[in-house]
């Protein structure tokens, strides 16, 4: 993991100060090492380009510290990424190294884009070719880590590239890089001045991800096959025959997935026994599953944190001890006798049943933090939490990046057992598994029921292959450039473009029954699953958005989740 910034501009006081304040803000997201190059290239009419490539480090790869940006032969690569299939990275290998090497050997946009094609991971990344003086730029096919383009204007007349912003500023227009493209830049051609400015896509090859005919790409495409007429529906979360196949792949592919995310971690700071690998924690099926089948491959002397973020919100807080007071009602309900403990909120609730069946069913060290964070904390970050989720700026933007926010930060309490009194805790690890993928991918959505209900199982098909579209575009740059504020890696298992490739391949009615009740039919193959594995409290829950489970949400009111702040 890395923050990276890149500058290209005429003038070398053009953005100065700018270029420092983004430089800070992505030193945040690797604490190891911090290094800025230089290079002056000459455009046309004789005038001089100036770059600076910076990049920070947080060390997850081999065991000889590495410094970014990589050099050689006046070659410079920004690479804020992991390789986790499609290239041999040994224990002690470093994997920016390694593509490194492998891009300096190359001179068009046609080779960079194929190599990009056969590595699977998540990715963003500038690369300087000094030969043919062109920047290269893009971010993986998912859009799993953040990538930001300023592009040059009459009154911000220089190019920026940036993991992450200062938030709203008339300095730049920020907007996510989109996954499309393998972007290059054409140096020694740029114009300097206005022209630069009106005139710059010119200067600017992008090359379709999808005319490179590699194994990682782009993501699968959903498997259009319709069920037979009499096809049954599903009655329980005991696998029948015609499915055994189905989960048991399901299985191997999401535990072969977890593995390549988990293993190989440096050691913590903190030492021998601290965590290295803490999970995003509501108790829900999918954070349940994740860390199911990270236990399976991490050594059972190191324990697993899992972080449970509670909200302290006033409005909720009132609501459950004195009701909803509706318009026109005389008088406020009558308050409840025994109202609950201000962080008792439902991911809090599912998260300690699921803490007890993980003990049951694995027995390790698991580290139950419990993130509380009070009303106060919650309305003074947001200043902070704003200026690192842009350009995202709507209502419910913020109230997701609060929760991921706070629960990243790892900071809480722990007990040793379910009545020992806690004690003040602060999660090492460096790497946190997410479960973010599973409900575009298997139909966990209220709205692919909908589509059924409309129109059949043609429908659910065509709303589950807009999902695998939209995914580059939604939440992932955001949810990046949030946690790794905190000097943290965020992982994604369910959207390895294996697992993908493989869901998207199954036919529909073998990953969801819409005409099944709501903890059963959505999400279908992954409960089977769940139960398979024996995680049989998990495998029944019903989804619930990670804003309303935190109480992160709505603290003022009802405003719209598309509402922008």
């Amino acid at each position: 993991m890395c923050g990276i910034f890149f500058c290209a501009r005429y003038d070398k006081e053009d953005c100065a100060l700018l270029s420092d304040r983004l430089k800070h803000a992505n030193g945040a997201r690797g604490p190891d090492s911090q290094t800025t190059r230089r290079v002056s290239v000459t455009g046309s009419s004789d005038a001089v380009v100036i770059l600076d490539l910076f990049a920070s480090e947080l060390r997850l790869r081999g065991r000889n510290p590495v410094v970014q940006p990589h050099e050689h032969n006046g070659n410079i690569f920004c690479w804020n990424g992991e390789i986790f299939d499609g290239m041999d990275i040994g224990k002690e290998d470093n994997d920016g190294v390694k593509l490194f090497r492998i891009l300096g050997a190359l001179d068009t946009v046609e080779q960079v884009a194929n190599v990009f094609g056969t590595i699977e991971g998540p990715y963003a990344f500038v690369y300087y070719h000094a030969a043919s003086q062109r920047v290269f730029f893009a971010r993986d096919p998912l859009g799993r880590r953040s990538l930001l383009i300023h592009k040059p204007s009459t009154r911000n007349p220089y190019f920026l590239l940036a993991s992450v912003s200062v938030g709203l500023d008339p300095s730049y227009d920020f907007q996510e890089l989109s996954t499309e493209y393998i972007y290059c830049l054409e140096l020694r051609d740029l114009p300097n001045g206005g022209e630069m400015a009106s005139n710059f896509d010119s200067y600017t090859t992008s090359f379709p991800r999808s005319s490179a005919n590699a194994l990682y790409s782009q993501p699968g495409r959903v498997n259009t096959v319709l069920p037979p007429e009499d096809w049954p529906i599903i009655a329980g979360l005991e696998t029948p025959d015609h499915l055994v196949q189905a989960v048991d792949d399901l299985i191997h592919c999401l535990d072969r997935s977890v593995e390549l995310r988990v293993r190989d971690i440096p050691q913590s700071p903190a030492g021998t026994g601290a965590a290295r690998v803490a999970v995003l924690f509501s108790g829900g099926i999918d954070s349940t599953v994740l860390a199911y089948f990270a236990h399976n491959h991490i050594p059972l002397d190191e324990p697993i944190d899992l972080l449970n973020v509670a909200f302290q919100n006033p409005r909720k807080i009132k609501v459950q001890t004195v009701g909803n007071i509706t318009k026109g009602q005389k008088r406020p309900p009558k308050q409840a006798a025994n109202p609950p403990p201000p962080y008792m909120v439902p991911d809090r609730v599912t998260g300690l049943q699921e803490l007890e069946e993980l003990r049951r069913l694995c027995p390790r060290v698991w580290n139950f933090v419990e993130v509380n964070v009070p009303y106060e904390d919650s309305q003074g970050s947001h200043a902070v939490v704003e200026s690192l989720m842009f350009p995202g700026r709507t209502v419910m933007d913020l109230s997701l990046a609060l929760a991921l926010y706070f629960a990243s930060s790892g900071k809480g309490l722990v007990r040793e057992h379910p009545n020992a009194d806690p004690a003040p805790y602060t999660s090492p690890a460096r790497v946190l598994l997410n479960g973010l993928g599973s409900d575009e991918l298997l139909g966990g959505y209220g709205r692919h029921r909908t589509a059924y209900e409309t129109g059949g199982w043609k429908s659910v098909i065509d709303e589950l292959q807009l999902e695998i579209d939209r995914i580059p575009s939604r939440n992932l740059g955001r949810d990046d450039r949030v946690i790794s504020s905190h000097g943290k890696e965020t992982r994604h298992p369910f959207l390895s473009l294996s697992v993908v490739s493989f869901l998207a391949g199954l036919p529909v009615h073998l990953k969801v029954d819409p005409r099944a009740e709501t903890g059963l039919g959505d999400k279908m193959l992954l409960r089977l699953a769940a139960r398979k594995v024996g995680l049989v409290e998990a495998s029944s829950r019903k989804k619930r958005a990670m804003q309303f489970g935190s109480h992160s949400a709505r603290m003022e009111g009802e405003k719209r989740g598309d509402v922008s702040i």
